[in-house]
């Protein structure tokens, strides 16, 4: 995960001061949500040419690997 993640999750109210399992299963949770999204792009938007571009532009932004 690179910081955009920490970014989104300080503006949601999470902190990094608990439990460190708490905040993996966090990580984790974001990871899931950005993989899903990308999948989407790539499933939905395959008219246009650069949807495996798209996809993988939104990994990278994020810091997922595939």
């Amino acid at each position: 995960m690179n910081d955009r993640i920490h970014e989104l999750a300080e503006q949601a109210g999470l902190e990094y001061n608990f439990d460190p399992m708490t905040w993996l299963k966090y990580e984790k949770f974001a990871e899931l949500i950005v993989k899903e999204c990308s999948q989407f792009v790539e499933d939905k938007f395959d008219f246009c040419g650069d949807e495996i571009v798209i996809a993988e532009s939104v990994l990278k932004h994020f810091g997922v690997e595939e």
